[in-house]
C-alpha cells in the first residue's frame, strides 16, 4: 500500500515537531512547512493527501492558503488548525473549502482519528476514480442528477463534498440531523462541530446551482437537511 504523505504547516517549530510526533503511529510520510510560501513549493513539488494547516501563518494567513490549495489540488484534504475561541475563522475556512478543522488545544487521538478520517475519504475517492464498480453500483441516477462514482461527476468536489452527496443520494428523502451527518459521513461523534456540515452543504449548493436546483438539498427547519429528488426532476 502507498504510504501517504501529509503536510504540516505551522510557523512554530516546536509545535510542528510535536504534531509530527503525536502523527507517528499513522505511518504517514510527514514534511514540514513553516510558512505558506514554503508550503506552496512543497504542494509543487510533491503529491500529499492531506495537509494540516495553521490559520495563523506569517505573511500570507492560513485561510488564503486554504482557498488556494483547494483551488489548485482540490483532492487534497485540509484540516484547519484554530483557536478555540476562533469561531468566525472556522466558517470562514469551511467555506474556503476546508474539510475539516480541530481547535487547538487537542488531544492526539482526537488529531490521529480526524487525520485517518480525511485520508479514508480520499482513498475511497482515489480508488472509485481508478476501478469501475460493476454497473449496479457504478451510479447513481436522481432525476436529472446523475452521479458517476468512478469519474467524480464532472463538478469539481472535494472527496468529503462528493462523500456527503453520495450519502444524500442512497437516502433521497430521508431527513438526518447535523450529528448523524458528521456520524456517518465524517466518521466521528463531536458535538460544537455542526458548521462542518452547514459548510459543506452550502457548498455543495453552490456548485451544483448552476445546472440543478440550488435546494435540491432541502433544510428541514429544527431537524437537519434532506434531498429532495423531485427538485432533480426534468423540467
Amino acid at each position: 500500500m502507498r504510504q501517504e504523505k501529509l503536510l504540516i504547516v505551522e510557523d512554530d517549530r516546536a509545535i510542528r515537531q510535536l504534531i509530527s510526533k503525536q502523527l507517528h503511529c499513522l505511518n504517514l510520510h510527514i514534511d514540514e512547512a513553516s510558512s505558506a510560501e514554503a508550503a506552496i513549493k512543497k504542494l509543487a513539488s510533491s503529491s500529499y493527501g492531506l495537509v494540516l494547516l495553521d490559520i495563523n501563518l506569517p505573511q500570507m494567513d492560513g485561510l488564503s492558503l486554504c482557498r488556494k490549495i483547494k483551488e489548485h489540488y482540490p483532492s487534497i484534504a485540509v484540516i484547519l488548525l484554530t483557536a478555540l475561541s476562533s469561531d468566525m475563522d472556522r466558517v470562514i475556512g469551511l467555506e474556503m473549502g476546508a474539510d475539516d478543522y480541530i481547535c487547538k488545544p487537542f488531544f492526539a487521538r482526537e488529531l490521529q482519528a480526524r487525520i485517518k478520517t480525511q485520508l479514508r475519504h480520499r482513498s475511497q475517492l482515489m480508488a472509485a476514480q481508478s476501478h469501475h464498480e460493476d454497473s449496479a453500483q457504478a451510479a447513481i441516477q436522481l432525476g436529472e442528477l446523475h452521479i458517476e462514482f468512478a469519474s467524480h461527476q464532472a463538478i469539481n468536489l472535494t472527496a468529503t463534498e462528493f462523500d456527503l452527496l453520495v450519502y444524500f443520494a442512497k437516502h433521497p428523502n430521508h431527513v438526518f440531523s447535523r450529528q448523524q451527518l458528521l456520524d456517518q459521513v465524517w466518521g466521528y461523534q463531536h458535538s460544537g462541530y455542526e458548521h462542518t456540515v452547514n459548510s459543506h452543504i452550502n457548498r455543495l449548493r453552490s456548485k451544483f446551482e448552476q445546472h440543478h436546483p440550488a435546494n435540491f438539498i432541502e433544510t428541514v427547519w429544527g431537524v437537519g437537511y434532506k434531498l429532495n429528488p423531485g427538485q432533480l426532476s426534468a423540467n
